[in-house]
């Protein structure tokens, strides 16, 4: 721990032109939106944009919106919403650990060399083109009705046609890349405080693997079957063990200098969702829906979601569609145009030959 202030840099320059609102909020790390490990603070045609440079070992997603909350309230001058950061760790114990849990953790158990995993994430921007599909709230209410409405959540909906669209029109017929399983990251906060109370400044977030789909071709299968995951996910006990088990396995990878491995793995996806987390909205410096957020990377068949921007529209801001949500991640470039088609024939359709 330290009290050393936080490095900041300040710079004015009114020449530059008015911050793009095009843009995707997932943009593809190549792009450079802002100089890469500078915090600054520039104001551009009477905008600001606040860059920040966050690592993961200092939290994850929920923790770094918590901190960016806490500085838009104090500008605001609004008291802090709870909770309150802790920031305790709990030690866990190698015995503890069960080895019949490595096939969910595909990501550490293939951790590769430092080089190797560079290199294999600087392959993908020739074998991968990222694609960024936003849906509407209304889009997203109805999927969710056509996979199952309260039985499941909207981010499970979402996540189901995503791979329904997938399997149906790209890898159908394919044993080695039909999507079967999903795993989703998932915040474990809550569960239990002895694990992780809700304030826990930390990674608390840790991935469950689904089983496989009873049918991968049936939107409801797979947002049940998601949904199941994340259930089982909320058990105290399992929790325990997986993350004792994932504790040995990163201090193994920190030890021998490797680097966890995000590539995407036969038949499944990987989902990380910041749907929960408004963030235009928790960290909008008293500017209600004017302010934008973006982020980089994401990795082939990773899928990155975030609710929707704020949009301006010549010379004022247009209504904000809260409940809409964008989605980013890589897909092999053969295989873009199909989805995309697909997509669009759905939107123009209103998903009425989705099978649910």
């Amino acid at each position: 721990m330290s009290d050393n202030p936080i490095p900041m840099t300040y710079v004015e320059n009114t020449d530059l032109v008015t911050w793009a609102t095009h843009l995707n909020i997932v943009a593809e790390v190549h792009e450079n939106l802002l100089d890469p490990f500078i915090d600054g603070v520039q104001i551009i045609n009477g905008e600001w944009i606040l860059g920040v440079s966050w690592a993961h070992i200092v939290g994850d997603a929920a923790a770094f919106l918590h901190f960016l909350n806490t500085i838009s309230r104090f500008y605001q001058h609004l008291e802090l919403l709870d909770p309150l950061p802790v920031v305790e760790r709990r030690l866990w114990h190698e015995d503890e650990a069960n080895q019949t849990f490595l096939p969910m953790m595909k990501h550490l158990t293939h951790a590769g060399p430092l080089q190797e995993m560079f290199q294999l994430y600087s392959s993908w921007k020739d074998t991968h083109e990222q694609l960024n599909l936003r849906f509407s709230g209304e889009q997203l209410e109805k999927l969710h009705a056509l996979a199952g409405g309260h039985t499941v959540t909207i981010q499970d909906s979402l996540s189901a046609y995503l791979i329904l669209t997938l399997n149906t029109y790209c890898y159908r017929g394919d044993d080695r890349r039909l999507i079967q399983r999903a795993n989703t990251v998932v915040n474990f906060r809550g569960v239990s405080d002895s694990i992780a109370p809700v304030g826990h400044v930390s990674n608390a977030t840790f991935m469950m693997l689904s089983e496989n789909f009873d049918d991968p071709l049936s939107l409801q299968s797979i947002a049940k079957t998601i949904r199941h995951s994340i259930v089982r996910s909320r058990d105290p006990q399992l929790l325990e063990t997986w993350l004792t088990t994932a504790d040995g396995l990163m201090r193994q990878i920190v030890h021998e200098n490797r680097m966890v491995n995000w590539r995407q793995f036969s038949n499944e996806v990987i989902i990380n969702s910041n749907f929960r987390y408004d963030w235009a909205a928790l960290v909008d410096f008293g500017y209600t829906d004017k302010c934008r957020m973006y982020t980089i990377w994401t990795s082939p068949l990773y899928f990155r979601v975030f609710r929707l921007n704020s949009e301006f529209h010549g010379h004022e801001w247009l209504p904000r569609d809260r409940n809409g949500a964008e989605v980013a991640f890589r897909i092999e470039n053969d295989m873009k145009e199909r989805f995309f088609s697909a997509w669009k024939k759905d939107f123009e359709e209103n998903f009425a030959n989705v099978k649910q």
